[in-house]
């Protein structure tokens, strides 16, 4: 499946890493396209062997990969390499499968989907709609893409402003979270390597719990909290701090964005 990736920053990076390593795609069929830093696109031929395509060059599957401002003006560049039996998946946050159809005059199969940086360790959580995919084969092998790197689910489009911000995003606030604890540790007197390892174990341990036990989050966390012990304390310190309103503004502020860039697209094609 010859694929090209138009924008080659951390998703696209990890999407072909992850798919690279099992064999979703072939570096000889994988193509990249960057806009101005001509020092990535050197990178990516070290890291994957990827290569460049040639102009008018068309493919099976082209993956939208560029920061969500950009699309507009990539638009002519992504219509020079589209034809009738051409794919589409997108990885843009906010822009609707409807505008991308609107702007580069597209009826074909469209995949809009939301993976995160984890693809890269096979690791994802992905969510993906699928529109006007009238050509079986590819859509197995859109979905069998997106499933080589991660867990893929398949929703309704209304849904991937709060995925984006839950799952899309969510890597972050974990890392958020290890930066804090790692730092308070050390504030508080372990060694930096120290503190570094035991919190990269404990959140690694911790999501392996969640995803093997077969219990939820909540029966979890009353497992390990005692009346009265250390667990306990430190849990009532986050409640006394708000994190709980805090994870909420969190998730409702990113999917707040997600939409907003989606509007700021529209109006601006409008006016």
């Amino acid at each position: 499946m010859n694929t090209l990736f138009i924008g080659a920053g951390s998703m696209a990076c990890a999407l072909m890493r992850g798919a690279l390593k099992s064999g979703a795609l072939k570096k000889e069929e994988t193509y990249a396209l960057n806009r101005s830093n001509d020092m990535r696109m050197k990178e990516l031929d070290e890291w994957f062997g990827v290569l460049r395509p040639g102009g008018g060059q068309s493919f099976d599957l082209v993956v939208l990969a560029m920061k969500p401002k950009d699309f507009d003006e990539a638009a002519d560049v992504i219509r020079n390499h589209l034809s009738s039996k051409t794919v589409i998946l997108s990885v843009l946050a906010g822009i609707p499968v409807s505008y991308i159809r609107e702007k580069l005059g597209f009826q074909g199969g469209i995949a809009r989907a939301m993976p995160n940086t984890s693809a890269a360790l096979g690791k994802s959580a992905t969510a993906v709609t699928l529109d006007r995919f009238d050509d079986r084969v590819m859509e197995e092998a859109v979905v069998h893409l997106l499933d080589s790197v991660g867990l893929t689910v398949e929703v309704e489009e209304h849904q991937l402003d709060l995925i984006t911000a839950l799952s899309g995003s969510g890597p972050a606030y974990i890392y958020y979270m290890a930066e804090m604890m790692q730092a308070t540790a050390v504030e508080l007197g372990l060694p930096s390597e120290l503190a570094r390892d035991l919190t990269i174990r404990t959140i690694t341990g911790a999501g392996a719990m969640l995803e093997e036990s077969g219990l939820d989050a909540e029966e979890l966390r009353k497992n390990v909290t005692s009346p009265g012990g250390t667990t306990e304390a430190g849990i009532e310190a986050l409640k006394a701090h708000g994190v709980e309103h805090a994870m909420f503004e969190c998730i409702s502020s990113a999917r707040n964005r997600s939409e907003e860039l989606g509007r700021q697209l529209i109006k601006t094609e409008k006016d």
